[in-house]
């Protein structure tokens, strides 16, 4: 027998959102447990801020400019290296359970097989997983959780608020993408997740050899939860706003003028992002509206914690629990306030691409708990996951196993290729010895002079760009050669975009 993994994903949560890194809202004991019993890392980024690059850089163990997945609406080929299918050719059992992403969601016309799965009758195989069944965030009438709420529980179905519906939502304050949703819990996707992977744990021998990944929707846009848990749990009204948060449209635009001009240009209503919902700008939220946003997301949060605990006392009850390696993460951050902006888009700080990422090794391993400083991504778990199932990871694989203490790791990498008509804009950052620094590469919105610089033990609010200051000139300069030698290759050709998501 040998190592068990459990990696546990989420959508776009904020690496503070959890209390074992400083969240003080939201109740996360079980993820705070395993970070207590295994390792969490301080300082991981996701190699790109949008959904489908991020979750496909955790899928191959490459980074999103070599998969060719560089933005959302673009297909990671069907042939593309798969964690899971190195893991089921040594005789793993292997399953993906909610939010896969790797295709376009957009496509009316089931054009890619991630959409096609449920229509067709089928759990896979798919991408090296044995056992699929997909969720995505809301109800979008064409995957397996979708048609299992439509045959068991079609009361439910309208609950749900569009994706994307746009700036006007249907919470208290009408914040964008809210809704107390009348769904009750145990039918929401966040328990429908754990429950399924629950029933495809208990299908496998007590001697299997097992990779499932657990991936929930939330706590994502748009921000649905159900309502009695909302009301109960986290009262909007009693929310601090976020330290991020400048405190006035005044003071807002005074931050983003610091920045390079598509910042304000998005604020000010100048530039579409394509990240957040149609018609919505920032400049339209008030301070009551992120203060109910911040709500839900905490509930949302708590809910997964909770469904976790599910998942791993039934790990525990499978005897499982002393073999078992489990992993807590997500694809990228949230904005959520700060900088008075809210989702995501094409801005390299903390709020976006610092996640959380913690590795609870398995008990009987005996790996003493740590925190680790040292900068790691998500292109480090695929190759971490092989070594634990004592796979050699293949020479192509960009990543290293994730340290267990401190090694020495210098830098990780994070890049933005946006091309969608409007925002094209590409941007390449490097973290390494406390500073954040974002080089604009050429074309349509930037000549490839422009950039950010962030001194993280100064100004951990990212307030401050320093990128034309000449007291910070030399380190500018020894950040960006370092970012030039450590630049991941481009597949050529490039993949085509697609669709918009």
């Amino acid at each position: 027998m040998g190592r068990k993994v459990l990696l546990i994903t989420t959508d776009q949560q904020r690496y503070d959102s959890l209390g074992c890194n400083g969240g003080a809202v939201a109740r996360t004991p079980v993820v705070d447990g395993l970070a207590a019993a295994g390792i969490n890392y301080r300082r991981a980024h996701a190699q790109n801020v949008l959904c489908s690059p991020a979750r496909s850089t955790i899928l191959t163990g490459l980074h999103p400019a070599t998969h060719g997945v560089r933005d959302n609406g673009i297909a990671l080929p069907l042939d593309a290296p798969s964690l899971a299918a190195l893991l089921a050719d040594a005789g793993y059992r292997t399953a993906l359970l909610g939010k896969g992403h790797f295709e376009p969601n957009i496509d009316f016309d089931f054009r890619w097989t991630e959409n096609r799965l449920a229509r067709d009758g089928s759990t896979g195989p798919y991408r090296g997983f044995e056992h699929v069944e997909l969720a995505l965030h809301g109800y979008w009438s064409r995957f397996h959780y979708d048609h299992w709420l439509q045959e068991h529980h079609p009361e439910d179905v309208d609950g749900f608020l569009s994706f994307g519906r746009g700036a006007i939502g249907d919470g208290d304050t009408r914040a964008p993408d809210t809704k107390y949703n009348p769904i009750p819990r145990e039918h929401y996707h966040t328990d429908w997740v754990a429950d399924r992977t629950i029933a495809f744990l208990d299908t496998l021998p007590a001697d299997a050899d097992w990779f499932v990944w657990m991936s929930f929707p939330d706590p994502h846009s748009p921000w649905d939860p159900p309502g009695d848990e909302a009301r109960r749990r986290v009262p909007w009204r009693d929310l601090d706003l976020p330290p991020g948060y400048p405190g006035s449209p005044e003071k807002i635009v005074e931050i983003l003028a610091r920045k390079p001009h598509h910042w304000l240009d998005w604020y000010e209503e100048r530039f579409p992002t394509l990240a957040a919902p149609p018609a919505f700008f920032p400049n339209s939220l008030t301070p009551d509206q992120i203060r109910e946003i911040n709500a839900l997301v905490h509930v949302e949060n708590e809910l997964i914690d909770e469904a976790c605990g599910r998942v791993l006392a039934r790990v525990t009850e499978r005897g499982w629990d002393a073999d078992t390696d489990v992993f807590f993460t997500t694809d990228h951050g949230e904005l959520q306030g700060d900088f008075g902006l809210m989702f995501k888009g094409p801005h390299h700080v903390d709020a976006l691409m610092r996640i959380p990422l913690v590795w609870r090794p398995a008990p009987a391993a005996a790996v003493p708990a740590a925190e680790i400083l040292d900068p790691v991504g998500q292109v480090d778990l695929a190759p971490t996951v092989l070594a634990l199932a004592d796979v050699t990871a293949p020479d192509w694989m960009q990543g290293a196993p994730l340290p267990i203490s401190a090694d020495g790791r210098e830098r990780v990498v994070t890049e933005w290729d946006s091309e969608k008509p409007g925002s094209e804009l590409r941007m390449r950052t490097i973290c390494r010895d406390g500073w954040v620094c974002t080089e604009y590469l050429p074309g349509p919105l930037y000549e490839g002079t422009e950039g950010e610089l962030y001194d993280l033990a100064a100004d951990p609010l990212q307030w401050e760009n320093r990128w034309d200051d000449a007291a910070c000139a030399a380190v500018r300069a020894d950040l960006l050669a370092d970012l030039h030698d450590h630049a991941p290759p481009s597949r050529q050709p490039l993949l085509p975009i697609e669709s918009l998501f």
